[in-house]
């Protein structure tokens, strides 16, 4: 007995073993169903976009479920995961999507097709095609396509779906046919939708009221406006997050009882744009008395009133309470929010509230992180004191008064992030320590003020740190030696920037390595002596360094030829020497490089050529010298990645290389202030990608390509070459460009017709030309320009009056857009941050190195204007032409402009009275025409003007006195014998000192000085006629003449005086 019931069990066991291996067998799938790796081959086609199918390998037997975006069920091999975002190229046009071709995939649950270019479906090969066969669709994403209302019908009956995105695509709503065609919208299980950014109206809430299982719907950026009746919302009992961001609404009708949204959490309202007569203050109104589990609303970039704070302490059940930006303007009050006491996250950053915080902050005992920042709060931290929950605040940007060691902030324990930049950092008594109780990851106190203006030590309590991992002291005055102890007691620190301070003395680095800094940031400081060589193994995996603008001396390290991760290099405004290592070029890693203003020497041909994976390289400023040399483009493989080239003021010389134009993604390049000549290489027409390009200040000749017309082309800087002929065809297809100087060359012709074709033109410089004709009426369409200098040409005929219609406007596409340096910190998943924003606005980094600026005289000197300047400067110098007929009246219409100068024409008539609603105009020069009149007493009320010419003129009457006219001085005024006043030192008589004469009576003034003229040239030409009939009857005074005229004209060819008169005459305006 005992035998059998042993062997039974022994027999058992084997049988178990036996099952255990086969479902061993059947778990470890090797690859995946072979029919569907043949359908996903099948699909590759329709989505083409580069290399994004480099995984998937077309060779039999690969395994499918390891390509890129291809999901596996583990256990049987079959796809269940599909994702094809953005696999389509953006160039492609929209398309009709076989979805048969999907049908192999019959346990698929998660479908993305984001940004396909998807224009719908193939007539009878839809999505229904797959509603039968696709019991176990969950995830759908057909987001950012080109599909209408007709695709909706598709989807009706995919009940398995949970969620659905279509957003950014063009759906309406008007989705009758669905029960035309006696179907339904069967998408019963469906529990988040997402219908952002379409087109859909209020009627939407109708539409989808049958989806009662909602748990989440995204309606933002669509065409909602008016009013929301709230009874639209009673279908949506389970809805647990509403986002109507981005609509025009005016606020909500609100009902004594509202059905649903009674389980809403989370309300996103952003970017709302209101009715002033009815305030969205409402929503209080509307939402508070059914939504008791409300946890979140955000408000941001929607204008408000700061009486909403007052009434927003209804919602007790809140967490999160987000106004970014809403233009709240006030003081906080002491009631209302402050009653939030489960109110986890605060955000009212960018808005004009001001004084000191309300002591009820103390309430808010919960609250984890708070934004305060970019608003005018002033005071101390006090009311802040009792917040010890916070993990995370931001101070920055306001007229606090912190004290250097933060002690309201010391019995923090659980504070990981803190932001206080630019406010005021209050001095303490150096025997004053205290050991806060907080471990910082993150603090950044960059460019902060002191009472006293002097330096300052660094703040004690970051002594007692050692958890950090982000550190920005920046642009403060901390002196003494730069402080590694921070990497020292921190060895999981990533960022260090102490750009903009004193630190002083030689590098000095630590001893042991430290392999978790990515990024050191010393630029700005005073620190001197050669570059540390053990800076390379001090730092192994180190990305960015910048280090300029400080006293280094020496040669660059070669060890930094050998930095694997090092793809940001910045060593100018240094004193460095030597040649470019050719191996820190050919480093596969470094995107930038930056050496500019130092004494580096050498051939810098070598060093473009051997870029290898390198994109922005600037050497400007150095000693680089010799020839650039052509060479024949097919014997050599160019670098294709460099995107920026600065070769500007260095003693390079010989003619463009051809071989730039084979550089096919170069953006930016700036040659200016060598010595390059010859002409501009027809290769150059092959850089389609150009942005930027200067090559001023070189002895170029020849013509411009007529076939340069790079369609990106925004900045071109050509002035001061030898550049010559028409103006043709170049740059006539450059609809980007904002800036074209040509200034100082030696162009002949008019200005083409076609400039009206640079719809982007702001700034146009043709000054120091040979253009002749007349001004053409075309610049008058660009309404972009602001800045407008045709002077020392040869301009003609009259002034176009239809440039009054110009707006001048403010343009910060004058500037380039920086580029932005993204950030190595890599921890803020570890954050845990409810808003990830609040670090990454302070961790972003400008390290755009070309700077647009633009030469413009005015104010009777040449200044150069760049950054914010530029973009609010605006001018019009017409002067040093040939111009003629008066100064047209609608000139009075440039209410924006700064500068005015017409002078060294031919105009004639009188100073329009118009030019009294110049209300910016800070310089006016009229001098050296032939204007008549008086000066219009209105000027004086020009309060801005600072430089005022009329000088050379025929004016009469008495000059103003009152305001900026009690200011300038004789020069202004000479030359015109007529006019009286203090200024020149001549009394006015009492028929002298009439009142401003009207436009008809300078009209009569000009009528009588045209008599005048008339009726001299009239009398000169029979006085001439005269004297050439005696001269013809006698021929012995005829002998005599003409020898007396003959001596004259040699006598002044050869004489100093002769030659500086016609220096001066035919020079003056230069």
């Amino acid at each position: 007995m005992m035998d059998s019931k042993w062997l039974w069990f022994m027999r058992m066991a084997v049988m178990s073993v036996l099952l255990l291996l086969e479902g061993c067998r059947w778990c470890t799938i090797d690859a995946c169903v072979e029919h569907e790796r043949v359908a996903l081959l099948q699909l590759k086609p329709f989505f083409n976009h580069y290399n994004e199918f480099d995984s998937w390998d077309e060779v039999k037997g690969s395994d499918c479920c390891k390509w890129k975006g291809i999901e596996c069920n583990t256990t049987t091999g079959r796809l269940i995961g599909l994702s094809l975002d953005s696999m389509r190229s953006g160039y492609l046009d929209y398309w009709y999507l076989n979805a048969s071709l999907f049908l192999p995939f019959k346990e698929l649950k998660r479908l993305y097709l984001t940004g396909s270019g998807i224009a719908g479906c193939v007539e009878n090969e839809g999505f229904e095609k797959l509603s039968s066969t696709f019991r176990n669709l969950q995830f759908l994403d057909l987001s950012q396509n080109h599909l209408n209302d007709s695709f909706i019908l598709s989807l009706s009956q995919f009940s398995s779906l949970q969620y659905l995105n279509l957003a950014y695509n063009l759906l309406e709503g008007k989705w009758p046919h669905i029960q035309d065609e006696g179907k339904k919208l069967e998408l019963t299980h469906l529990e988040e939708l997402n219908l952002e950014a379409n087109l859909f109206n209020n009627s939407v809430f109708a539409t989808l009221n049958k989806l009662s299982n909602l748990k989440s719907l995204s309606i933002g950026f669509n065409q909602l406006n008016g009013l929301i009746d709230m009874k639209d919302l009673d279908a949506f009992t389970n809805l647990q997050k509403l986002d109507m961001s981005g609509n025009q609404l005016r606020g909500f009708v609100v009902h004594k009882e509202n059905k649903g949204l009674k389980k809403l959490k989370v309300l996103r309202l952003q970017s709302i744009v209101t009715d002033d007569s009815i305030p969205l203050e409402n929503l209080v109104e509307a939402f508070s008395s059914e939504l008791s589990n409300l946890e979140e609303i955000n408000l941001d970039y929607s204008r408000l009133n700061i009486n909403i704070l007052q009434s927003i302490g209804v919602f007790t059940s809140l967490q999160t309470l987000s106004l970014y930006r809403c233009a709240l303007i006030g003081s906080l009050p002491d009631h209302g929010w402050c009653d939030l006491r489960n109110l986890e996250v605060l955000d009212v950053s960018w808005n004009a509230l001001e004084g000191m915080l309300p002591h009820c902050f103390s309430n808010l005992t919960s609250l984890r992180e708070l934004d305060i920042s970019n608003n005018r709060f002033s005071g101390n931290l006090t009311p802040l004191a009792s917040l010890t929950s916070l993990r995370a605040i931001s101070l920055s940007s306001n007229h606090f008064q912190i004290p250097i060691s933060f002690v309201p902030l010391a019995n923090f324990p659980n504070l990981e992030v803190l932001l206080a930049d630019e406010n005021k950092l209050e001095m303490e008594p150096s025997f004053h320590t205290l050991v806060p109780k907080f471990q910082l990851k993150f603090i950044s106190l960059s460019k902060c003020r002191t009472s006293q203006q002097l330096s300052l030590e660094l703040p004690t309590f970051l002594y007692y740190q050692n958890d950090l991992r982000f550190v920005d002291l920046s642009q403060n005055k901390f002196s003494g030696t730069v402080p590694f102890w921070l990497l020292e007691n921190n060895t999981k620190l990533e960022d260090l920037i102490l750009k903009g301070n004193s630190f002083t003395g030689p590098l000095t680095l630590l001893s042991t390595p430290n392999s978790n800094v990515s990024s050191i940031d010393m630029s700005d400081n005073k620190i001197q002596g050669p570059l540390p060589t053990n800076i390379c193994s001090t730092f192994p995996h180190l990305e960015q360094l910048f280090l300029s603008k400080n006293a280094f001396q020496g040669n660059i390290p070669p060890c930094l030829s050998a930095m694997k991760n090092l793809s940001m290099l910045d060593l100018s405004n240094n004193q460095l020497a030597g040649k470019v290592p050719q191996e820190l070029v050919r480093k596969s890693s470094l995107f930038l490089l930056r050496l500019s203003n130092n004494n580096l020497n050498g051939n810098v041909v070598p060093v473009i050529l051997n870029a290898n994976g390198l994109q922005k390289l600037y050497l400007d400023g150095n000693n680089f010298s010799g020839e650039m040399t052509n060479f024949d483009v097919s014997t050599f493989q160019f670098p294709t990645s460099l995107t920026d080239i600065d070769l500007s003021n260095n003693r390079l010389h010989g003619k463009l290389p051809r071989w730039i134009g084979n550089m096919s993604l170069l953006e930016r390049l700036d040659l200016s202030n060598n010595g390059v000549e010859g002409s501009i290489p027809v290769e150059f027409c092959n850089l389609n990608n150009f942005k930027f390009l200067d090559l001023s200040e070189n002895n170029l000749s020849g013509s411009i390509p007529s076939c340069f017309n790079p369609p990106n082309l925004e900045y071109v800087h050509l002035h001061n070459n030898r550049l010559g002929g028409p103006l043709s065809l170049a740059f006539n297809k450059s609809t980007s460009l904002v800036t074209l100087d040509l200034r100082g060359n030696n162009f002949t012709g008019g200005i083409p017709k076609w400039i009206d074709t640079l719809s982007s033109l702001s700034v146009l410089l043709l000054k120091a030309n040979h253009l002749q004709g007349r001004i053409p009426v075309q610049l008058c369409t660009l309404y972009s320009l602001s800045i407008i200098d045709l002077s020392q040409n040869r301009f003609s005929g009259p002034i176009p009056s239809c440039l009054g219609n110009l707006t001048l406007p403010m343009n910060k596409d004058k500037t380039m857009t920086p580029d932005l340096m993204s950030p190595t910190f890599s921890e803020l998943d570890e954050l845990k941050l409810l808003k990830t924003g609040i670090l990454f606005e302070h961790m972003m980094h400008s390290y755009s190195y070309m700077k647009e600026s633009v030469e413009f005289t005015t104010k009777s000197g040449s200044y150069s204007y760049g950054g914010d300047i530029l973009e609010y400067m605006s001018g019009i110098d017409l002067s040093c032409n040939e111009l003629t007929g008066q100064i047209p009246l609608e000139l009075g219409n440039l209410h924006e402009i700064h500068s005015l100068n017409l002078s060294h024409n031919k105009l004639v008539g009188v100073i329009p009275s118009s030019f009294s609603k110049l209300k910016q105009i800070e310089s006016l020069d009229l001098s050296y025409n032939n204007l008549s009149g008086e000066i219009p007493n209105q000027l004086v009320e020009l309060n801005s003007l600072g430089v005022f010419s009329v000088a050379h003129n025929n004016l009469s009457g008495s000059i103003p006195e009152q305001n900026q006219f009690g200011t300038f001085i004789e020069s202004s005024y000479e030359g015109n014998p007529f006019l009286c006043g203090p200024m020149l030192h001549i009394s006015c008589s009492k028929t002298g000192s009439t009142s401003t004469i009207s436009d008809d009576e300078r009209e009569d003034s000009f009528l009588d000085t045209y008599v005048f003229c008339v009726s001299f040239l009239a009398s000169y030409v029979v006085m001439l006629l005269t004297i050439v009939v005696i001269l013809y009857i006698n021929p012995h005074w005829r002998g005599v003449w003409f020898s007396f005229v003959g001596k004259c004209i040699s006598s002044c060819r050869y004489s100093t005086v002769g030659n500086l008169l016609g220096y001066y005459i035919f020079r003056r305006c230069v």
